[in-house]
């Protein structure tokens, strides 16, 4: 004779299992979405926009953006711009860069704060981008910029960096330090870097080049200051002007 499949309605003891799993299983799925909710929580609970862009608030002297120009998400790499250029391009060479004299590439015709590298001598010892020439202030808007060296000093010295992956791009976790702000984090993937050889964009996820809106003071050739990352290192970089980096916006 055959057995009739144990239904619940018919084993008490069967039932109670089942709840019993249930409840264990729901438990699991509580905890991963906290989890989540902990890994996120700087683009959901702390994050609050202008100009139609998330910031998150460090505690520092200003706020970051949540993504990259050119990104909608935080792990998105975004667009790479040369120094003070407002579009990108197909090729980054001394040749097309904005601000070189086309009578000598060696020449700069703004931003500049010594006569051996400015055309015919001129100076306007200019050493951060006007509005103008700042990418994240003119794709954005408000008065969201590009930060500057100093400001990436700050996010260094007064937040800690953790490298993680999200969504399977690798990055860092700056979380802020000061009381208060301990619990409110962004997102800064590594969001490539330009092979010059190649004329390419690689690496995504495993290197960072980030600009900063101040010029160097390291030679007379004026490069202008950046931020590098990788899952070993997170430092300031010295960058001829003319070649891409990504741009992660800042506001008052």
């Amino acid at each position: 004779m055959s057995r009739r499949p144990i239904s619940l309605a018919s084993s008490p003891k069967q039932w109670l299992f089942n709840s019993k799993k249930y409840a264990v299983m729901k438990k699991h799925i509580v905890l991963l979405s906290v989890l989540l909710l902990i890994e996120a929580v700087a683009v959901s609970v702390f994050a609050k926009k202008k100009a139609g862009h998330e910031y998150v608030d460090l505690g520092l002297s200003v706020k970051w953006a949540t993504c990259n120009v050119g990104a909608s998400k935080p792990e998105e790499a975004g667009c790479h711009y040369a120094w003070g250029e407002l579009e990108e391009k197909d090729n980054y060479i001394v040749e097309n860069y904005k601000f070189y004299d086309s009578d000598d590439y060696y020449r700069i015709n703004k931003y500049n704060s010594s006569s051996l590298d400015g055309k015919d001598g001129f100076t306007d010892d200019k050493m951060i981008l006007d509005p103008e020439d700042d990418v994240a202030h003119e794709k954005w808007g408000g008065k969201w910029r590009m930060p500057t060296a100093e400001e990436w000093d700050e996010l260094i010295e007064d937040c800690t960096w953790e490298w993680v992956e999200v969504n399977g791009m690798g990055g860092y976790r700056i979380t802020g330090k000061k009381p208060g702000y301990k619990d409110r984090s962004i997102f800064l993937p590594a969001s490539g870097c330009y092979l010059r050889m190649d004329n390419e964009f690689d690496l995504y996820g495993k290197i960072g080049d980030y600009w900063s809106s101040s010029l160097s003071t390291e030679n007379y050739y004026r490069p202008a200051s950046g931020f590098f990352i990788d899952r070993f290192e997170y430092n300031k970089s010295v960058t001829s002007r003319h070649l891409p980096k990504s741009v992660r916006p800042v506001c008052p």
